[in-house]
């Protein structure tokens, strides 16, 4: 039994994701980052997972670092970078509530409710914290989240199958409302070359955070909420949203958050 996910499915990350446009991610990021009067030039990207994010934003020339805890995933982002002549991307194999910087930079990105992996408010306060120490005044973090709604109606108590050429995935959720905790068991089977599968399972827990439950987070790490919205237009949350996308940001020096 495997306790990461990712490390099981970093192969075949991308193809289960395929219908997601980081494209259109990287350019909600810019435009809430001007919205709230800020333009970025180096961006960690925090749970870079294969490197999607952090090769749209290359492409959008910008300076990069990347931070995942699996290195199965970090692998897959090293390839993808390389293969696109973006090398010189800092890659660091840290968990994200210890993560370590070399320096401070202009913005921090964390994408595909990778914050939901946290198991407490306490522990997002602490990712909070990092981003803070980390960010230059005036930087911009931006994140979302996987709504009340999806869990309740989308994972749920469902079951899915996932399932591609030589690789087969069953997938079982269980979502318990009274304590926002959704859990997922995967069992993945994979084919060998000699035509036998190999058969890999993991157990996978996401928490539910309310808009309320953020902002308290942000406010105790020092950092100055600007925004939520239900797309990448920026649209106003709706009933119905599957994921929220925030927008908080370091206060200039000596502004006091109220």
């Amino acid at each position: 039994m495997s306790d990461c996910i990712y490390d099981i499915l970093a192969s075949r990350y991308d193809a289960i994701n395929a219908s997601v446009d980081h494209g259109t991610m990287a350019e909600c990021f810019l435009r809430g980052a001007e919205r709230f009067s800020y333009r970025p030039h180096t961006v960690l990207d925090l749970c870079c997972g294969t490197g999607s994010m952090l090769l749209a934003l290359a492409e959008r020339g910008l300076d990069l670092q990347g931070v995942d805890i699996s290195p199965n995933m970090l692998n897959e982002a090293r390839d993808r970078l390389c293969a696109a002549g973006h090398t010189d991307v800092l890659l660091l194999c840290q968990d994200m509530r210890e993560f370590e910087l070399y320096g401070t930079v202009d913005a921090i990105t964390c994408c595909l409710d990778s914050l939901n992996h946290l198991s407490s408010a306490k522990e997002l306060e602490q990712v909070f914290r990092l981003a803070a120490n980390y960010l230059e005044y005036g930087g911009i973090l931006y994140f979302d989240l996987n709504s009340k709604y999806k869990y309740e109606n989308i994972y749920g108590n469902n079951a899915y199958i996932l399932e591609e050429e030589g690789m087969y995935c069953g997938w079982e959720n269980y979502y318990d409302p009274k304590r926002g905790i959704a859990e997922f068991r995967l069992s993945v089977f994979e084919e060998c070359e000699d035509g036998s599968y190999v058969r890999s399972d993991a157990i996978q827990r996401e928490k539910y955070f309310s808009e309320r439950t953020v902002k308290r987070a942000l406010k105790a790490a020092g950092l100055e909420f600007c925004g939520v919205f239900g797309d990448t237009e920026l649209s106003a949350p709706k009933n119905g949203d599957e994921r929220l996308y925030y927008f908080a940001k370091r206060p200039e020096e000596g502004k006091i958050i109220k």
